[in-house]
């Protein structure tokens, strides 16, 4: 009798929502592994599509065009399959680079990365409420919490502003709350004026947000900081309101080494 060969095709994609018929994107991922149980590739082959079904999968998610039930939690598990990259192209809309690194580079992933997810789900909540001022972004195993320049400093200025510290304030005092995480702070501008002032300017931006972080009581030893002037654009620097984004301070949280023990320990 002739074995019956496993079909290595994926199915096409003819719509956000359906990748095999009648089936959502959040049910289709279950049904794409019984589907390859059922009709096993050789190692190397199944291990391609999976990785090409889970790059298509993670994208919709991180869109939101299909799998809203997922909670940010579930997506940072996710992060651990092998879809680090693609998060981190859709998140380098709102962040620049470094911070996607510092997200990407320290993800745990599996059930790990979604202990670590749970306890930032509550952190940007409380953010959200306690710091108006910023964007808040939740994302895989962190949380970006981005300030527009204008609100912390004056044009040309490294010196907080006095309605600036009260924000500032309430973020060091998330932090004291949830000890088990290292904090990235990277100061951003817009392309007038010379990359060295720029590059200088955010340099100094970035290290004034660190001393008032660390002057109420956080340890210094979790803060690191980056001057990047212009080099990480998020907005078009040819219009007004694109250079108005690109002034930033991005501050990145993500899990420490006693975070990741404690999430590795759970799984156990």
């Amino acid at each position: 009798m002739e074995k019956r060969k496993p079909n290595l095709n994926l199915p096409r994609v003819t719509s956000r929502r359906m990748l095999f018929p009648g089936a959502n994107l959040c049910n289709s991922f279950a049904l794409y592994q019984q589907h390859h149980n059922l009709y096993p590739a050789p190692n190397k082959m199944k291990s391609l599509y999976i990785k090409r079904f889970t790059f298509i999968f993670i994208i919709a998610c991180v869109l939101n065009t299909g799998c809203s039930s997922l909670t940010k939690t579930q997506k940072g598990a996710s992060i651990g399959a092998g879809a680090g990259g693609v998060i981190g192209a859709f998140i380098g809309k709102s962040a620049g680079n470094t911070a996607l690194g510092a997200i990407i580079g320290g993800a745990v992933g599996g059930t790990a990365g979604a202990f670590i997810g749970r306890s930032m789900d509550k952190q940007a909540a409380e953010l959200k409420q306690t710091i108006p001022g910023a964007t808040v972004i939740r994302q895989g195993e962190a949380i970006v919490v981005k300030f527009d320049s204008g609100i912390l400093f004056d044009t040309d200025k490294a010196d907080l502003k006095t309605e600036a510290q009260s924000n500032l304030t309430n973020l060091a005092a998330s932090l004291q709350k949830n000890p088990y995480t290292n904090v990235l702070i990277v100061g951003h501008t817009d392309n007038s004026g010379a990359e060295e002032h720029n590059v200088d300017l955010s340099i100094k931006r970035a290290e004034a947000v660190k001393a008032f972080i660390a002057a109420a009581n956080v340890n210094a030893s979790r803060l690191t900081t980056r001057g990047l002037g212009d080099k990480e654009p998020i907005a078009d620097n040819k219009t007004v309101e694109g250079r108005t984004q690109n002034r930033r301070v991005e501050i990145v949280i993500s899990a420490n080494d006693e975070l990741r023990k404690q999430a590795k320990k759970a799984q156990e």
